[in-house]
């Protein structure tokens, strides 16, 4: 195998937001994105209390890392994402949509609801795992 598969097998639920099963072959780099949130490059939170307006500060900081290594969006296998309990993510999800490569399927994604994040304000974050055949 020489290329990077994400699936969606057949007896589990099939959904177009994410895949259930990455395969990275041998000679892949393998590329961690540490969690991300809407902060701009001075530190400062983008988008206050807009859900929506974070989650795009988040997706460009991502687009941001993973190009620093040499990858894009359509490179990420796998994400984690961290929201803030209560909030009301559809706002988010469909930013976040708009960023991923349309035409693959969609990364393996894990999502988890918090009390609070350690940046102040900030109601999303997101980690990535990326790979990419050299």
């Amino acid at each position: 195998m020489d290329t990077i598969t994400l699936l969606r097998p057949e007896g589990l639920v099939r959904s177009p937001a994410f895949s259930h099963v990455a395969v990275v072959p041998p000679g892949a780099t393998t590329i961690y994105i540490g969690g991300q949130n809407a902060v701009d490059a001075t530190g400062a939170i983008v988008g206050g209390d807009d859900v929506g307006a974070q989650t795009a500060q988040v997706m460009k900081n991502l687009q941001t890392a993973l190009a620093a290594a040499g990858a894009t969006m359509s490179d990420v296998v796998s994400m984690t994402l961290f929201a803030v309990d209560g909030i009301d993510l559809t706002a988010g999800y469909a930013v976040a949509a708009q960023a991923l490569d349309p035409t693959g399927d969609p990364p393996l994604i894990a999502a988890a609801m918090v009390s609070s994040m350690a940046v102040p304000g900030a109601l999303v974050e997101l980690s990535a795992i990326a790979a990419v055949m050299r």
